[in-house]
């Protein structure tokens, strides 16, 4: 009897706020779709890195053979890449805290407002997580041909990895993202080092 009761209670208060059901279970889905951006960001951020340092790697070491010309090129590329990402986060978030500030003040309602320097530092951490992944490839092989093929390959694992990731996260077919994702790293690795091997063959 007393289960019933605390039932029969427990459904009357929800018919007499339902409000507080509805308003419960928007929070807990902006909360889930936050945290999904933010993951989605974080991958996207870790396939910039990869991409952009595997390719400027991979371009100087179209021309240059040397193991330490290919190791620095792409630290270079990784603190200019990062720091690139976490200036170009930290203004965008800034701007769009502004924007909802003044939302804020004509409707008067309380609302957690985005962090532009959390935003920075996650960026510029998926950025360097990516790019790490060609420096430690190419850092401990000195054999020239064998330290392209690595880096090919470990990158295209990683892309495939955050093609997966990235997929789940939006819900969108696996082999279709990954594909996808592989393939534009692939492109943008294959023109570098290709325009690279043309300047290096033409003496510019």
């Amino acid at each position: 009897m007393a289960m019933n009761m605390d039932g029969n209670v427990s459904r009357k208060l929800d018919a007499e706020n339902p409000r507080a059901l509805v308003s419960c279970g928007v929070d807990d889905d902006d909360d889930l779709s936050q945290r999904a951006n933010w993951l989605r960001a974080a991958v996207l951020g870790a396939n910039d890195g990869l991409v952009s340092t595997a390719s400027l790697m991979l371009g100087v070491g179209a021309v240059k053979a040397d193991a330490r010309a290919m190791v620095i090129s792409g630290f270079a590329g990784l603190l200019a890449g990062a720091c690139s990402m976490a200036i170009g986060e930290f203004v965008s978030v800034c701007s769009q805290r502004d924007v909802e500030l003044a939302q804020l003040h004509r409707d008067d309602e309380e609302k957690a407002l985005p962090s532009p320097v959390q935003a920075a530092a996650a960026s510029a951490l998926a950025f360097s997580v990516g790019a790490l992944v060609p420096l430690l490839a190419a850092g401990f092989i000195r054999d020239y041909r064998l330290r392209i093929a690595v880096v090919i390959a470990l990158a295209t694992a990683t892309l495939a990895a955050f093609g997966c990731v990235g997929a789940v996260l939006g819900r969108a077919p696996v082999a279709r993202s990954c594909a996808r994702v592989v393939l534009g790293g692939w492109a943008a690795m294959g023109v570098t080092f290709g325009l690279m091997r043309l300047f290096k063959a033409t003496g510019i």
